[in-house]
């Protein structure tokens, strides 16, 4: 029977799976998922807010989800995580250690969602995901503008 759903279910369903996986790992060190986001985003270079809400624009696709990380942000300040300086995020060694340790965590997630997949197989699901995006419409320069 499971043969026989849409690949709507499925995607859902996965997502659903990995949000919850994720929002429990992240929930138990005090951040949540969104914050760690904000985290890897200010890892690779310092950010303003409108640039920090922009990149993560794609995960504000639920209701309930704020279209803003403002919250986000300041919980991090509070926390010795991230800084603000005229106008810019920055993530501080507190922070950084923080997220090396998180990254751990979640990688231990992203190696189960795929332990009965050889490396062909999720590179195939992740290809053919691509180009369904892209016949629906999805164009990463746009994205990245």
């Amino acid at each position: 029977m499971n043969a026989t759903r849409p690949l709507g279910y499925w995607l859902k369903l996965v997502d659903s799976l990995i949000d919850e996986q994720f929002a429990a790992t992240l929930e138990e060190h005090g951040v949540t998922r969104r914050q760690w986001q904000v985290l890897n985003l200010l890892e690779q270079q310092p950010a303003t807010e409108p640039e920090l809400t922009a990149g993560l624009s794609p995960f504000f696709a639920s209701p309930d989800e704020p279209t803003s990380v403002s919250e986000h942000l300041m919980e991090l300040v509070e926390s010795g995580w991230i800084s603000h300086d005229e106008g810019e995020f920055s993530i501080t060694d507190r922070g950084h250690v923080s997220l090396m340790k998180l990254s751990e965590l979640i990688e231990k997630i992203r190696t189960q969602s795929g332990q009965d997949l050889d490396g062909s197989e999720y590179a195939a699901v992740v290809a053919t995901l691509e180009k369904m995006a892209r016949n629906l419409g999805w164009d990463p320069d746009a994205e990245e503008s």
